[in-house]
Formats: C-alpha cells, sequence, structure tokens
C-alpha cells in the first residue's frame, strides 16, 4: 500500500515539474508578481509586499529545487533502463554476427564440396567417354575380325 501511495506522489509531482516548466506557468507567474506589486497602490506598503513576495518566493524555490532533484531521479532511473537495454542489444547484436560468421564459413564448406563434386563428375564424365571408346574400339575389332 505505501508503495502505491509513493508512486502517485511521484507521479503527482512529476505532473507538477511538467506543469512548472511550461508557457502557462511563465503566464501565471509573471501575472502573480505584477498583481503583487500592484497591491501597493491599494495602499499596502511596498515593504509588506516584498516580505510576503520573498517568502513566498523562498518557498516556491526550495519545492522547484525538491522537484527538479526527483525528476533528474526519475530520468536517470530510465536512462539506467535504457542503457540495460543497449546492453541487451549490444549482446545480441554480437551473437548474430558470431551466427553470420559461422553462416559464411559452413558456405564456403559447401562451396569448397560442391567444387569437389564438380572435378568428380568431370572424373567420371572422362571415365565413361573412356569407357564407351574402348567399348566402341573392342566392337569395332569384334566386328571386323
Amino acid at each position: 500500500m505505501k508503495k502505491e501511495s509513493l508512486e502517485k506522489l511521484e507521479n503527482i509531482a512529476i505532473a507538477i515539474t511538467h506543469g512548472v516548466g511550461s508557457v502557462w506557468s511563465l503566464i501565471i507567474h509573471t501575472i502573480i508578481f505584477i498583481t503583487s506589486f500592484g497591491l501597493v497602490f491599494f495602499g499596502i506598503k511596498i515593504e509588506m509586499v516584498l516580505l510576503v513576495l520573498t517568502t513566498i518566493l523562498s518557498l516556491e524555490a526550495i519545492y522547484l529545487s525538491i522537484f527538479i532533484q526527483l525528476s533528474v531521479n526519475h530520468q536517470a532511473k530510465a536512462l539506467a533502463g535504457v542503457e540495460k537495454d543497449i546492453d541487451e542489444i549490444q549482446e545480441d547484436v554480437e551473437d548474430i554476427a558470431e551466427d553470420v560468421e559461422e553462416i559464411a564459413e559452413d558456405v564456403e564448406e559447401i562451396q569448397e564440396a560442391h567444387e569437389e563434386i564438380q572435378e568428380d563428375i568431370e572424373e567420371i564424365q572422362k571415365d565413361v567417354e573412356e569407357i564407351q571408346e574402348a567399348h566402341e574400339d573392342e566392337n569395332e575389332t569384334i566386328s571386323g575380325k
């Protein structure tokens, strides 16, 4: 149960981090700053405005630094997963390269065997021709007598 709660909080914090780093955040902060200084025209002392604004900005800076660190940690975790995937892919590529080398060797062996078979066929063809010539010579000798 605690792990689920922490994951929910982490997701909320990451969502806040994405929101703070947006154009809307810039617009909202600008409006707040202009409004804060505009309070002086309504009779609030500038010292009070600056005190409250400085306190709020200090607290916001603390939270932003925490959100930034959380985001950095989240990205580091994601990068570690990617790094692991890259290592596995690299191992797979190395295995495939070894398989390709073995296949290339097998192809070379098959080509050599094919050449040897081709040579054997040529020798057999020559032997067949010689046997046919010898047989024809024998037939001529027998029929010539």
